[in-house]
């Protein structure tokens, strides 16, 4: 709907429909932008505000070097949480222990970019606040927002968007091309009656329904779906009927709001029971969703006993009269036209909008087909985590079957099945009430805010019903976060922080029902306490700092759930460099653990504990403490991310004490547990730590290859603030090894990363005392003006461009190789065909047993090819062989 579904990449939306002009507009907000640091683009609900605005980002971008950045606001919903998502759109990863909204603006105090915030009107005041510190704290960020309400500010500039122009349906029509309004509908028409265009004998009828929709352009196009199985007069007598049927019950309603709600509502009656059932609680989810959600909300449970239509009308929601026309003064439709949930119509009946039956939701594929004629609609593919069993109500594994309902009355269904919700959600998807995007694991869903407005408004007309969706839906989220929990620590890594990013809105809509509805706290501490490794390792953990320090207050209990989240708000807090915060918090779990008999979170808190000395600059106490959980070994029930850790801070305690042929075996230890699960994260902080061993001990040319092997997983990760450490190793690699040029560009990439994090380098003493050393060694060799010159360029790369060329070694100085002679440097390396791929995979992480799977072997083979290439090219390990591909490539 609407032609864009935004994208959670926070550039601008993706447009999947053609824009209809708006030249007027366009010129209009490009010019406010020229002038205007705060431009706020007004109107009501439907009339095209997201879409404007999106385009005038796009029209006026090449003027901000910094780039153009686009905040959806309508999943967030707790005004705490605005400055977070804007940080989280702008790619920044503040670590600091001040305020959220205070080091956003001190992180763009010198960007010139634009900010775009969209749908503010819910959360005008917290919106507001941050175009206030933006405006006042920088001289270069100038906002575009959307709101169906001015934000209030002196530095406000507003900008109307009103309806498309119509013309007089009675006036002269053969410029008719010429207004916007009827262009949008004959587009709109044309995708679904091929070959629709205005002609003479249309066009007045056309403009007299556009003018009925008072040319907004989210009614028209929800009127134009239905062109499918109407012609235009018809769309016209029945829209005419809903309209004044709803404008019977509220004579002072605004007229465009009047119109709007019309034609949600008209949509909302021509859907099936299922679907309106669907659609009424998918408006629960915050954000975009896939298949496996909408199953785990809408399937299964009992459906509203007063579905009825919403403004009056006396007949059950999704039983439209044998006319089709809506019931009025109570009346009830034909028995004929009321049957419950899955029930076929009798023969020769028609079925609503061309659906036909779904033979079957299973097959050895895990492609669920379609009913044919969705056109939009193909297949949907699984997405990686397990759908909800078929169940019934009472637990047994028998599939939910509709029947009647307590109440007597025909056409209210107990529950649905999967098989409906995936039937509704097609049939939401064809009627536009969907919107379609693809996202991480394959296709996903959402409702326009509107829509979901209108489907909240449905769900709550039931005492209980948004509750228990809410419930669900919330238990859905702790399920699939306990399932990314336990296969954290294996090769799924990078699509599981993918996942996790796509669902951040309702991650957040389920943490934020638990720690606000009466006796759901504990639930909040659980999920919140199992997202330990989304908040630390891919960048979140403001926001999980923030969630934790809520659900530890709302659940003061001694409880394992409490013990976990002490030790992870501890963590996080350290993140923030609050230590005595993160010592209080990771004691107070080790104690309450230890009280519990949890011998699992005890480790954990133990874990943090050491890592605060360590961080800390209690080198000789982190070492010791390390050793000894080291020696110690795992624990029953300790999560293997961070049995690996307790390895790498050991290493990293080793190295910074000079032991650096220690820290290489502690190293090599780590890899082999990490190997054996095809793990990525931790093994990334393994080899930086490799890395840096082998930088103490000189070894440059084994430095280098173990830093650019870790850069490469913690891109696959998104690991934001390991990557800015590995590109200030890498630098300082290139210029102790004589290669000033990179070491230069490297230097700019890293100080362009740690803008985003935190310029200071969170003021360490270690980290900008090796960064200095690069510098003043790059300067020696080049000169300052080259020296800042190729400075610029790097910080001038995006990432992956960096990443490109610190993999690619496009500015490795002739002759190195010469210079730095390594065993499978000498002389070209004779693999065989399956040899390099074998050693592929091996660079891709994957073990031995997954090797053998993907190639269709024993593994006895598989461990055969990987000993012949160790011994081919003279490695001793398989982290070796992984940075020697990653140097091929």
């Amino acid at each position: 709907m609407g032609g864009s579904a935004p994208r959670r990449d926070h550039h601008l939306p993706a447009e999947t429909t053609s824009f209809v002009d708006r030249r007027g507009e366009l010129t209009q907000g490009r010019e406010l932008l020229a002038r205007a640091r705060l431009v706020t683009l007004t109107g009501p609900g439907g009339v095209g505000k997201t879409r404007l605005a999106a385009r005038i980002a796009a029209r006026v971008q090449r003027a901000f070097p910094d780039g153009v950045r686009f905040v959806h606001l309508s999943g967030v919903h707790d005004p705490a949480l605005v400055p977070l998502a804007v940080a989280d759109a702008l790619g920044l990863h503040d670590r600091s222990a001040q305020p959220p909204l205070d080091a956003l603006v001190e992180q763009v105090r010198d960007r010139r970019l634009l900010l775009v915030v969209d749908n503010c009107e819910h959360l005008a005041g917290a919106c507001a606040r941050l175009a206030a510190a933006l405006l006042r704290g920088t001289e270069g960020v100038r906002i575009l927002a959307t709101s169906r309400h001015r934000l209030g500010l002196t530095e406000e500039h507003l900008m109307e968007v009103r309806p498309l122009p119509v013309p007089d349906p009675d006036g002269d029509l053969s410029a008719a091309q010429g207004y916007p309004a009827l262009m949008l509908f004959a587009d709109r028409a044309a995708a679904v009656v091929p070959g629709f265009r205005l002609t003479p004998a249309n066009r007045a009828s056309v403009a007299r329904l556009c003018h009925r929709l008072d040319g907004l352009p989210l009614a028209i196009e929800l009127a134009a779906v239905r062109m499918r199985v109407l012609d235009v007069d018809q769309l016209l007598d029945r829209l005419d009927d809903r309209y004044r049927l709803l404008t019977t019950g509220s004579p002072a309603a605004l007229p465009r709001h009047q119109t709007l709600r019309a034609a949600v509502a008209w949509s909302h009656d021509l859907c099936t029971l299922p679907e309106q059932t669907v659609w009424a609680r998918l408006s629960v989810l915050a954000g975009s969703f896939d298949l496996e959600t909408a199953e785990a909300v809408c399937a299964g449970a009992t459906a509203p006993e007063s579905s009825r239509h919403p403004d009056g009308a006396g007949c059950p929601v999704g039983a439209p009269p044998a006319d089709g026309l809506p019931c009025r003064d109570g009346a009830r439709p034909p028995e004929s036209t009321r049957r419950p949930v899955g029930a076929r119509p009798a023969d020769g009946a028609p079925r609503p909008e061309g659906a036909r039956p779904l033979e079957s939701t299973r097959c050895p594929e895990g492609v669920v087909p379609v009913p044919q004629g969705r056109g939009q609609l193909v297949a949907l593919r699984r997405a990686a985590v397990p759908a909800l069993p078929d169940r019934c109500p009472d637990g047994s594994d028998t599939p939910a079957r509709p029947v009647a309902s307590p109440t007597g009355l025909p056409g209210h269904p107990t529950g649905l099945r999967r098989d409906d919700v995936l039937e509704a959600v097609a049939g939401l998807v064809d009627k536009s009430v969907l919107c379609r995007e693809t996202g991480p694991g394959g296709v996903r869903y959402r409702l326009l805010d509107t829509l979901r407005q209108y489907g909240l408004e449905q769900l709550r007309r039931d005492a209980g019903q948004e509750e228990a969706a809410r419930r669900r839906q919330r238990d859905w989220m702790a399920r699939r976060a306990e399932q990314y929990e336990r296969g954290w620590f294996g090769p799924g890594q990078p699509e599981t922080a993918a996942l996790l990013r796509a669902d951040r809105d309702n991650l957040r809509a389920a943490l934020d029902f638990s720690l606000t509805a009466p006796g759901e706290a504990l639930a909040g501490l659980r999920l919140a306490g199992t997202l330990w490794f989304h908040w630390h390792a891919c960048g979140a953990s403001r926001e999980g700092l923030y969630w934790l320090d809520r659900a530890l207050a709302a659940a003061p209990g001694p409880t394992r759930e409490r013990a976990r989240g002490l030790w992870v708000a501890g963590l996080l807090a350290a993140a923030t460099r609050d230590f005595p915060r993160g010592r209080r918090h990771a004691a107070d779990a080790l104690a309450l653990a230890q009280a519990l008999g949890d011998s699992a979170e005890a480790a954990h808190a133990e874990y943090v504990i050491g890592v605060i000395r360590l961080f800390g600059d209690d080198l000789p106490g982190a070492l010791r403490h390390f050793e000894a959980t080291v020696a110690r070994g795992p624990v029953p029930g300790q999560h293997l991310s961070l049995v690996g850790l307790d390895q790498v801070e050991l290493a990293c305690a080793l190295g910074f004490l000079g032991e650096a042929e220690r820290a290489v075996e502690v190293c090599e230890q780590a890899l082999r547990l990490c190997e054996r699960h095809g793990e990525q994260w931790v093994r990334s902080y393994v080899l930086r730590m490799l890395a840096l061993a082998h930088t103490v001990l000189g070894d440059w040319p084994r430095a280098q290859r173990h830093a650019r092997e870790a850069l490469r997983l913690k891109l696959a990760v998104h690991d934001v603030i390991g990557i800015a450490l590995t590109l200030d190793l890498l630098a300082s690699i290139a210029a102790r090894r004589g290669a000033p040029e990179d070491a230069a560009l490297l230097l700019g990439g890293a100080d362009r990363v740690w803008a985003d994090i935190d310029t200071g380098r969170w003021g360490s003493h270690t980290l900008d005392s090796v960064r200095r050393d690069s510098e003043e060694r790059a300067v020696l060799a080049l000169g300052r003006e080259v020296f800042e010159r190729t400075h610029r360029r790097g910080g001038a790369l995006g990432l992956r461009e960096l990443a490109g060329h610190v993999l690619q070694e496009p500015g490795r100085p002739p002759g190195a190789e010469a210079a730095d002679p390594t065993p499978h440097e000498d002389t070209a390396v004779p693999l065989t065909r399956r040899e390099t791929e074998v050693a592929r995979l091996v660079a891709e992480g994957l073990a031995n047993q997954q090797i053998a799977d993907r190639l269709v072997i024993a593994r006895r083979t598989a461990e055969g090819h990987v000993e012949r290439i160790l011994g081919k090219l003279g490695f001793s390990n398989r982290s070796q062989i992984a940075a020697w591909m990653t140097a091929q490539r």
